[in-house]
């Protein structure tokens, strides 16, 4: 049975997307943890004279991903991480393993996260959450150069 609430809704708007802007992050990871790229693709956004539309992130990997989290408790940060290498351990006996025992669950971990976000821009600023940060999971052990397509499609100012 469905819980009863209140929903509620704004007006809708409506704009001509007339603009694509497109640039790519170079990121040097350090090996397994999270970058956050918040503030870069924020840059982004503003360079872009970004009015009304959607930045779309794509990572160009298959064993590092991309997702949304919370950036005000580190310790959350830590906790995803143990969550992941709980799902996708290194000694699972993976018959993939020509890169090394991280690789395979690298790949895990990219399928059951991200590989795209998209977030809406709104008067020129991306809609996040207070608590919301993007983040870039290196899912490998040892650094590596990881690349990351931006694209804002909509209006400009």
């Amino acid at each position: 049975m469905a819980s009863s609430g209140t929903i509620s809704r704004t007006p809708s708007s409506a704009i001509a997307a007339t603009s694509i802007v497109t640039s790519q992050l170079v990121v040097q990871t350090r090996g397994k943890g999270f970058v956050d790229l918040t503030s870069e693709i924020v840059k982004f956004v503003g360079e872009a004279k970004a009015k009304e539309g959607a930045v779309t992130l794509f990572i160009r990997h298959t064993s590092a991903s991309l997702t949304i989290q919370e950036n005000a408790d580190p310790s959350v940060l830590t906790d995803l991480q143990t969550a992941l290498a709980r799902l996708a351990p290194e000694n699972a006996g993976w018959t993939h393993d020509t890169e090394g025992p991280d690789d395979m669950p690298a790949h895990i971990k990219t399928m059951l996260t991200s590989a795209s976000l998209q977030i809406p821009v709104v008067n020129g600023a991306m809609v996040l959450g207070t608590w919301q940060a993007i983040y870039l999971i290196e899912h490998r052990a040892r650094p590596h150069r990881r690349e990351v397509v931006v694209q804002f499609m909509g209006a400009t100012q």
